[in-house]
This record gives structure tokens, sequence and C-alpha cells, in this order.
């Protein structure tokens, strides 16, 4: 007995911690895989939290049953991350709180995180100990990446004074900016997580010519977080009582870049006396999971990223790992973009419904450079919506330099173009 005692006590602890850092990873990722795929960010930043608690629990029980180097300190951590990511599990708090959470685990994290490295010091040594610090200064990194996401989403707002104005549409404030003179005013609708920012290089020139209105929808950009799920319906009404309360009067010429086109469709079949002519920019059509037969098999597992969007922004990682502006990488927008993700199957159904604008003048723009499989075909099935309407391909053109490239320009003139078939009454070249 005594022999037996002796050998187990001059264990290392090397294979306790790391059986149990695998266990927490494995652990964490079939919750993420499973249970937690696709919901909300409480649920999946709680199940990260609970999973790594239960690999800390482990640590601290394989290491004082089985090694010469009993880690009893490490049920603290176990006891932090598990008791939080379960309670965030549970009670699912909602975006407000979780801001204001945002407050007290960075620097609450940030001093466990030191306390751990003084206990690692005093208690492991050999290579276990390099094993466990990495984890460590990674909980610290994560404190540090969440306090300065908390500090740049509460400053950036009282930092800019951005020139549009906010309107209260019903529970919510959307931003809208319009410039230039001179009718039928043109509405810029953006792309999927994206704010009016993106039009920079089409609004000014565009604004030469005739009034321009770019917005942010709910949740993006400068526009309060909506409380509720945006289909393209509800995006529809927000936009119908934005421009009637900002007294941006109609008909408009609608323009949409990317997935922005199934929401105008969706505003045009909602309201339409209000549509003077439509320009969609490589917009996504309607028919998306089955007229191109590499989306489903894209939507699915992209779904599943863009729900960890709001867990990443909230530590400060989307921006770095995306490189997105920090209008597009708070919280507050990956929440509305992840959302936005979730429900637009939903939206692209309700854009069925515009069948034709009439006579109304459209143009559909599209990048040829690379386009997936059935894109080409289902731009130029759009064109079917108007009996006045014209499909311009840019051979060279991407999807984003339509908008925010050298291929901007092409989407100007399009604007431009179709501004001018309104104004004139004729066709359109």
């Amino acid at each position: 007995m005594n022999v037996s005692q002796h050998s187990t006590s001059t264990r290392s602890p090397v294979l306790a911690i790391l059986a149990s850092l695998v266990a927490g990873a494995v652990l964490a990722i079939a919750l993420l895989v499973g249970p937690a795929s696709g919901a909300s960010e409480p649920m999946i930043t709680g199940s990260v939290m609970f999973a790594f608690g239960l690999g800390w629990g482990l640590m601290a029980l394989l290491s004082t049953r089985y090694s010469a180097q009993p880690q009893s300190w490490m049920v603290v951590p176990a006891l932090f991350l598990g008791i939080t990511g379960l309670a965030l599990m549970v009670f699912q708090p909602g975006p407000a709180a979780m801001d204001l959470l945002s407050w007290i685990w960075p620097p609450a994290l940030a001093v466990l995180a030191v306390w751990m490295i003084l206990q690692v010091r005093r208690n492991l040594r050999g290579r276990g100990r390099w094993l466990v610090l990495p984890v460590i200064a990674t909980l610290l990194l994560v404190a540090v990446g969440g306090a300065f996401a908390t500090v740049s989403a509460a400053t950036r707002g009282t930092a800019q004074t951005p020139p549009g104005q906010m309107v209260e549409v019903g529970g919510h404030r959307l931003y809208i900016e319009c410039t230039g003179s001179g009718s039928p005013t043109v509405v810029l609708q953006a792309g999927l997580g994206a704010s009016s920012s993106s039009w920079a290089s089409i609004a000014p020139k565009v604004a030469a010519s005739t009034r321009v209105c770019a917005y942010d929808r709910a949740g993006h950009g400068h526009s309060d977080e909506a409380a509720g799920p945006q289909d393209g319906i509800v995006l529809a009404t927000d936009l119908h009582t934005l421009l009637e309360r900002a007294g941006v009067t109609g008909p408009y010429v609608v323009v949409a870049h990317s997935s922005g086109g199934p929401y105008v469709r969706v505003f045009a079949a909602q309201y339409p006396d209000e549509v003077a002519g439509m320009v969609l920019l490589d917009a996504q059509p309607a028919e998306a999971f089955t007229a191109l037969p590499d989306y489903p098999g894209f939507y699915y597992p992209y779904r599943f990223v863009t729900a960890l969007a709001p867990s990443l922004a909230r530590v400060g990682l989307l921006g770095l790992l995306l490189g997105l502006p920090a209008d597009e990488s708070s919280p507050s927008a990956a929440r509305s973009a992840s959302n936005a993700v979730a429900e637009l199957p939903t939206a692209l159904e309700q854009a069925k419904a515009l069948r034709t604008i009439g006579d109304r003048p459209l143009i559909v723009v599209t990048a040829a450079s690379d386009p997936d499989r059935g894109w080409l075909e289902a731009q130029d099935q759009m064109t079917g919506l108007s009996a006045n309407s014209v499909h311009r391909v840019i051979t060279t053109a991407t999807h984003d330099s339509l908008i925010s490239g050298v291929d901007a320009a092409a989407s100007t003139q399009a604007i431009i173009d179709d501004v001018e078939a309104v104004r004139s009454g004729t066709p359109l070249q």
C-alpha cells in the first residue's frame, strides 16, 4: 500500500492538466454545435464558460488525486466560470443586461487571471506550468479585449457627431442622412451587416444630381437596436415610418446592394405607390435557395458562424478577425447582423411577393468577376420585375467593388440614369 501511494504521489500533473484542457475544449465545441448552435449571445457565451469551468474543476480533481502537485486552487476559476456560464444559460439576460455586465466581468476576470498567475508560480512546477500559463494569459487578453470593446462602444456614440438625424420609429430610433436636392429622392439600402457609411463612395456623387438618403437599419451604424426579430416586412415598415417622420417625400428610387435587394423588394411590395424606380447592385435574388446551387451549403454554416459574432464582438475580437470598422463590429451591430442572417430565409420568401413594378425603371447591375453558379442567370431574371429594365454586367467588378471600389462609378451612373428615366418618363437605354 505504501509503495502504491508513493508511486502515485510522484506523478507529474501534466497529463491531468492536458486531459482537462482537452475535455473542456471538446465540451465547449459539443455545446456550440449542439444545444447552443445558432442560439443567443448569453447561451453561446455561457456554454463556453460552463465547459471551461468544468475543465478547470476536472484539473483540480485529477491533479489532486493523481499527481504530486495537487492544484486545489483551480476550484476557484472552475466555480467562477462554471457558475457564471450556467447563470447566463439559465437566465438569458437581454442586450441591455449584457451591456451592463460588460462593465463588471472584464475587471473581475482580469483580477482572477492575475490571482491565478500567482497561484501557478507558488504551486505548479515543471512543464505543467507552461500548459496552464498560456490559458491564463488568454483569459487576461479576453478581459482586456472586453474592457476595450465596452469603452469603445460607450464612447463611440459620444465621440462622433454624425451630420444626419435620429428619428423615432416606434420603440427605437433610426439614423438617416440626406444630402443634395431635387426629386425623385434616392433611398440607399446597404447590404447585410453594413451601415450607411458603406455608401461613402456613391452618395456624394448622386447628391450632385438629386436628393439622396442613406440610413442605418436597427442595430447598425448609429441606429438604436430593435427589440424583436427583423424580417423583411418589419424592416420595410421601419423604413416607411422613418421616411415619413423625417419629412422625406416620395415616390423614391430605391437602391440596394447585396442582401439589401430583398429588403427593397419587400418595401416595393408593401408600399408600391412609394417606389418610382429601382436599382439593384449585385443584389441577392429572392430565389437564392433554389436558383443558386451552392447557396444552401453556404448559408447554414454561415448562420452558425454569425451566431458567434456577438460573443466575439463582446471581447473585441470581431473587428480584428474580420477587419470590420467600429460601427459594424460592436456587440449591437453583431447581434443585429446575426439576427438578419437568421431572418434572411423569411425575408427572401417575403421578397417573392413582389411580382412587378410595372413600367417603372429598373436597372440591375451585376459583378461578373467571379460569380457563383447560377448568379448571372438569377440576376438576369430580376430584370423581369419591370417592363422598363436593363441589365448591366460589369465583367471586371467584384461584389464589393461596386460600392466601395473602382466600380462604384458604374453604380453611381446606374442610379443617376434611373433618376433621369423617372424624370423624363422615357425608356431606359
